[in-house]
């Protein structure tokens, strides 16, 4: 990277505040679609006291109304004056691999609010509802400081228990005639949540859903652990949408009374290393050529019989994919050589 790019992430990076929106959305930009380079550019220069940010996951099947519910929140916590930014991870388009969007089009009422920041990322075929590089922007809208972030996965049903580790608070959005609450617990998403969310309230169905999930639910043990509760909500005209930002703040309370905010944010970050790790290992075996001899040799003792696939990717990880140890960083070092 020459050093006059550096210099404008760094100034970038710099002027992070979430009242500056252009500069934040650059920001995001690099995060998202910017080089490897860059990302790591922003990582160094954003190391600011992380976890002044409760984040809140919404999750759901799709058409459960997760977009519109997050819209009528958004307005809650404005009225106790937080700021809070959206970050909305879309279905990818399958032409130009970009965020459709539609999340984000549910919430135009916030656009013009300067203490709520939007933004939509492509989910780019990454599974559990996530983008890959979602714990980093994550780490960006934290850095900007504002104080409520909140993830809206792609909305893909089954896959989406990651956000989990990524949110302080996870809801768990369902609606009635979306199917019934024993496909949602074979799935394992009622498992992850910390607050039931019963949509479109105004729906036939939804008192019979609210009893279903009740009847399912579970005490816990242990009498100083969070009882995940159920809230009715009607996005379409706000209703209950005052108790439910109650929930959230009320859980983030138990969390710091608990101690527990710290492991999740712990499990957030580690989430992030290993996320990117993993990104910096399929770019490097991509660069890495497919018709190498070390990789020709590797692929003919497994077809003699002298090697199993597993050994022989291991021996090509360690000869093609790492061109330098891991070693520790030196103290204030952002990135490796």
């Amino acid at each position: 990277m020459k050093t006059s790019e550096s210099a404008e992430i760094d100034a970038m990076v710099g002027r992070l505040h979430y009242g500056n929106r252009r500069n934040l959305a650059r920001v995001l930009s690099l995060i998202d679609t910017g080089s490897t380079e860059a990302r790591r550019r922003v990582a160094a220069g954003a190391l600011r006291p992380q976890g002044a940010a409760h984040i809140v996951g919404v999750t759901g099947p799709p058409g459960a109304g997760k977009s519109t519910l997050i819209g009528t929140l958004c307005a809650r916590f404005r009225e106790v004056g937080k700021t809070v930014a959206v970050l909305a991870i879309d279905p990818s388009s399958p032409f130009s691999g970009g965020a459709v969007l539609g999340d984000s089009v549910r919430m135009q009422q916030q656009f013009s609010d300067p203490g709520v920041f939007i933004r939509s990322m492509a989910a780019r075929k990454q599974l559990g509802g996530l983008s890959a590089v979602a714990g980093q922007a994550i780490h960006v809208l934290d850095a900007a400081g504002f104080d409520i972030v909140v993830i809206e996965t792609a909305g893909v049903g089954q896959s989406e228990v990651e956000i989990a580790t990524t949110a302080d608070t996870t809801l768990v959005v369902m609606a009635p005639g979306m199917g019934d609450s024993v496909q949602a617990t074979k799935a394992g998403i009622l498992e992850i949540a910390d607050i039931l969310v019963v949509n479109k309230s105004d729906i036939p169905g939804a008192a019979r859903l609210v009893s279903e999930l009740r009847s399912i639910s579970t005490m816990a043990d242990d009498p100083d652990a969070w009882v995940t509760g159920i809230v009715t909500t009607n996005s379409s005209n706000g209703e209950g949408s005052e108790r439910l930002a109650a929930d959230i703040e009320r859980h983030r309370v138990h969390l710091a009374h608990t101690g527990a905010i710290a492991a999740r944010r712990t499990s957030r970050i580690a989430g992030t290393v290993r996320e990117i790790a993993l990104a910096e290992l399929r770019r490097r075996y991509s660069s890495a050529s497919t018709e190498s001899q070390a990789l020709a040799e590797l692929a003919r003792a497994v077809a003699e019989g002298r090697l199993d696939p597993y050994a022989a990717a291991d021996e090509l990880v360690g000869t093609e994919i790492s061109p330098y140890p891991l070693t520790a960083l030196e103290p204030g070092q952002g990135t490796r050589p």
